[in-house]
């Protein structure tokens, strides 16, 4: 089985930062799932306020069903999180690990 990263980069409205530091905070206490290895927030070295999460799973399938495992607290600070970024900034990137059973 192939793990898989999954990551978010996008940047911030700057007056919103303090806020988005509390919600990625709260974020990264409850983000869990069956299969997932970590999550994790990075801030994008020469770009003030622009941040990447990244998301690694243990297996393909982890990744296909990690929407379905999101809660009400998740949803809603994810609804507060993207009320923060910056339209037209935001890109997705899925990788796939390559291994030597392919």
């Amino acid at each position: 089985m192939s793990k898989v990263i999954f990551s978010i980069k996008y940047t911030i409205h700057p007056d919103r930062r303090q806020d988005y530091l509390d919600v990625v905070r709260e974020l990264k206490n409850l983000v869990k799932a069956d299969g997932l290895e970590s999550y994790s927030v990075y801030e994008i070295k020469n770009k003030t306020n622009s941040f990447e999460e990244v998301y690694i799973f243990k297996t393909q399938e982890a990744y296909d069903n990690f929407e379905d495992s999101s809660d009400e607290r998740i949803e809603i600070l994810m609804t507060k999180l993207s009320d923060m970024i910056k339209e037209q900034s935001t890109q997705y990137t899925t990788l796939f690990e390559v291994n030597n059973a392919q």
